[in-house]
């Protein structure tokens, strides 16, 4: 149990897919908390943070107004709503993009056809500076919820909405046609936290410590084999490794055991070089954790 008195307050969405994503990396940092369907508020049992469980759209104006020190929202949220806030990480899940979509009856080109046209979105901020950039005026209709419908009960000619797979457009007759932008999961904190509370921000220092190690892992594989002892030379040519490989004698003089990090894109061409030296036993698996 932690017995700092500083405690930093960390908001997250109370359910969704990024909710999820958000509390499973706090979970691999080996940060112990509840977060029951009903729980609003809960703080860690091993590490000095405490959880708000709130709406997506509201937590950037929660840490921008101190209620909360940090918090994890996807990147639209943040710009639409504007709050001087800063990103500390971009944590990579929960990616996605706001696009145009139109009815599939729209013959579309560009942006420049729907000068003069009505859009609905629940992202006006993004889309006005977007349609803007490229000199195009459009009448915005700002809908909280089911954009997708505007067209076809005549609101609008088109929408302008958060897209992952697709199908909700092609369900509603419509066809994406116009990615404005991409956004991911990030951390947002309070520019002045570490002016206004050092401890607080040595907490936050901690966490990301924490989640730079975690996320780095995804990146990597830890793998382990059996090789020709004569053959160890060409393996740090394949893998280099942290700095190199690490080799230990095996039983019979003949051959040694390897143990390495190979980053995850290039493991199938390191695989295929190694069996071609003569490497046996090939053992693969995760990383929890990484530091460099």
């Amino acid at each position: 149990m932690f017995t700092s008195e500083s405690v930093l307050r960390v908001a997250v969405q109370k359910s969704g897919r990024l909710s999820e994503k958000s509390l499973d990396i706090i979970s691999q940092c080996g940060i112990d908390f509840n977060n029951g369907s009903r729980v609003l508020k809960s703080r860690a049992e091993n590490f000095p943070i405490e959880f708000l469980y709130l709406r997506d759209d509201d937590i950037p104006g929660y840490v921008y107004d101190g209620i909360a020190d940090i918090g994890i929202v996807g990147r639209n949220e943040k710009d639409e709503k504007g709050y001087d806030v800063t990103v500390v990480r971009d944590l990579g899940f929960s990616r996605c993009r706001l696009s145009i979509a139109v009815p599939n009856s729209f013959a579309y080109t560009g942006l420049a056809d729907l000068e003069g046209k009505q859009i609905a979105t629940s992202y006006p901020n993004i889309l006005k500076t977007c349609l803007k950039d490229q000199g195009v005026s459009a009448g915005i209709h700002e809908i909280s919820g089911s954009v997708e419908i505007a067209p076809a009960i005549g609101l609008t000619d088109a929408i302008c909405d958060i897209v992952s797979t697709g199908s909700t457009l092609i369900s509603n007759g419509l066809k994406e046609v116009e990615v404005l932008y991409r956004s991911s999961a990030v951390m947002i904190a309070r520019e002045t936290l570490a002016q206004e509370d050092p401890e607080k921000q040595k907490i936050l220092d901690r966490l990301l410590l924490r989640i730079d190690a975690v996320m780095r892992a995804r990146h990597y594989k830890y793998i382990m084999f059996n090789l020709p002892s004569d053959k160890v030379v060409q393996v740090k040519q394949i893998i280099p490794g942290m700095k190199s490989p690490t080799v230990t004698p095996l039983l019979d003089d003949n051959w040694s055991s390897v143990q390495t990090v190979v980053q995850e894109d290039d493991f199938w061409d390191v695989f295929e070089a190694l069996k071609a030296i003569g490497a046996q036993g090939i053992l693969v698996t995760g990383i929890e954790q990484m530091t460099l």
